[in-house]
């Protein structure tokens, strides 16, 4: 029985090698009798084995990092090769094991990144129809003097040289080019999603994922206008304003959220800023203080702040400000008209200047572009340092507000900025916020795959559902993912060479905007 498997001639760098197809012949040569005993001894096992189906086709894939650049001689990759970040599957503790297949004289020796077949999975796979495309769409190597083997135009070279150095960074830059951003929004979906997976785990721990619980602190009547948002007084949508919470209500939240595994606790005001809200701040304060003391990282947005506000609330023990530019500065206007863009960035730079760490992200599916998109994610890429947090929101159409009858984004949008804010934004926690419970549980495992690495779980978000803290549980232990820690980031070789203090100490104090954040 054999199969035809894809193997790189020679390292090629980038995402992509150069590949030949071969068939294997997985059989053991002279294992007949040896099989028979098997048979009498390992009869019930047999029985077992055969109740097995293969429910996927079988293509092995090697990467260029695991081979020279002469492959008749590659040798079976080392323990520190394969886990390497760039190696994706090196979680699955994939074994090597060699094939060998007679070619024009020549014997070519391929390293298998791949689990030891026993004869029963073997028997199997005579079973797995092969693919007519894998034997026909690649070229056969033609061997000559100078070359052992003549191929194709690599793919590589079509990938843009933004995303193969975005890639190979190894620390975050504030020097993007929207164009540059461009390029790598708009590279082929299965090839982006591949490369966030890299940068990801070059940055992340990819099961990691940060559970964070919000809490609406202060509902309805903000003068504000944004078009799509149900707390604005300029709008029928049926919400009753309330006034502040209070301390003890918003601490016991915390302690629930707490109990059901969320690590971070977020609180929104619904109004335009704190100014002359200087008893709201006080209790804010005490807010912030009592959810700090449960050893959970807590969040808060509250509008438009100034320095000194924001130095205060650093001083109860803020860990992060959410203050979100919602969409690219071309396309703002149209949805927002009470709160100018600058005055967004300015936010931005107090919270910074405080030494709080900055959450900042946007809305899709507001009927912009996907120039749009890529001119959100510019805006915090370019800013003196990224956000520690980038939260994707998907509109909920809430009906009564400007933008209450359109559709939600289609996925296909949402997965492609999420993968091109995770590779531009290396180090910053990606978070799936609202709109999440429209997706379905594989939809979230592919946008996790691709650098998603924080959701909102629990009771409610602001003013819309949320998926609970069960649901979550469930959805972790199937795709195998677990709670992120408190004050746990994503750690880079930039910075981890240079720091040793703890990262609690990290989150205190964090780096100056010259240097990159750690998320």
């Amino acid at each position: 029985m054999s199969i035809i498997i894809s193997v790189p001639l020679h390292s090629t760098g980038g995402l992509t090698p150069r590949f030949v197809a071969y068939p294997v012949d997985l059989r053991d040569d002279g294992g007949g009798e040896e099989e028979e005993e098997e048979k009498k001894k390992k009869k019930k096992r047999r029985r077992t084995s055969k109740k097995t189906r293969l429910t996927w086709s079988a293509y092995l894939c090697f990467w260029p990092d695991l081979f020279p650049a002469d492959f008749q001689t590659s040798p079976t990759p080392s323990n520190e090769q394969r886990a390497s970040p760039a190696h994706l599957h090196r979680q699955l503790s994939f074994f090597p094991f060699d094939a060998s297949r007679q070619r024009g004289g020549q014997t070519h020796s391929v390293a298998m990144a791949a689990r030891s077949l026993p004869r029963s999975l073997s028997r199997q796979l005579a079973f797995v129809r092969p693919y007519g495309t894998v034997q026909s769409s690649i070229p056969k190597p033609v061997a000559t003097a100078s070359s052992p083997a003549a191929v194709a135009p690599s793919p590589t070279s079509s990938l843009p040289a933004a995303l193969q150095d975005a890639v190979a960074a190894s620390a975050p830059r504030t020097s993007w080019t929207r164009e540059e951003i461009t390029q790598i929004y708009q590279t082929p979906l299965n090839q982006l999603t591949f490369a966030a997976a890299a940068v990801h785990r070059n940055f992340h721990d990819p099961a990691a994922i940060q559970m964070c619980t919000l809490m609406n602190i202060k509902t309805g009547g903000c003068s504000e206008d944004c078009s799509y948002c149900s707390q604005s007084s300029r709008y029928d949508t049926g919400l009753k304003a309330t006034k502040l919470s209070s301390v003890d209500s918003v601490l016991e939240a915390a302690r629930i959220a707490k109990e059901n595994g969320s690590t971070r606790f977020c609180m929104g005001a619904a109004w335009r800023d704190m100014r002359g809200r200087k008893s709201n701040l006080k209790n804010i304060k005490a807010m912030v203080s009592g959810v700090r003391e449960m050893g959970m990282e807590v969040c808060v947005t509250l509008g438009m702040i100034d320095g000194e506000q924001a130095k205060e609330l650093k001083e109860a023990g803020l860990t992060a400000y959410n203050h979100n530019v919602d969409t690219s500065r071309e396309f703002y206007p149209s949805i927002i008209t009470t709160r100018s863009y600058d005055e967004r960035i300015q936010t931005l730079g107090h919270v910074r200047d405080a030494g709080i760490n900055v959450c900042s992200g946007g809305i899709l599916g507001l009927g912009e572009e996907d120039s749009d998109r890529v001119g959100l994610i510019h805006t915090v890429a370019t800013l003196p340092a990224h956000p520690e947090s980038f939260p994707v929101n998907a509109l909920v159409p809430i009906k009564g507000t400007p933008l209450g009858n359109r559709k939600m984004i289609e996925f296909d949008k949402l997965l492609r900025t999420v993968a091109t804010a995770r590779i531009v934004l290396p180090a910053t926690i990606v978070r799936l916020a609202a709109g999440r419970i429209s997706l379905t549980e594989e939809q979230q495992v592919t946008c996790f795959m691709s650098g998603a690495n924080a959701i909102f779980t629990g009771e409610r978000m602001l003013t819309t559902d949320c998926t609970g803290w069960d649901e979550d549980k469930k959805m972790f232990d199937k795709w195998g993912y677990y709670p992120m820690k408190s004050f746990e980031r994503g750690e880079y070789k930039g910075i981890a060479e240079k720091q040793s203090s703890s990262v609690s100490d990290v989150v205190a104090e964090p780096a100056q905007p010259a240097a990159a954040p750690a998320s």
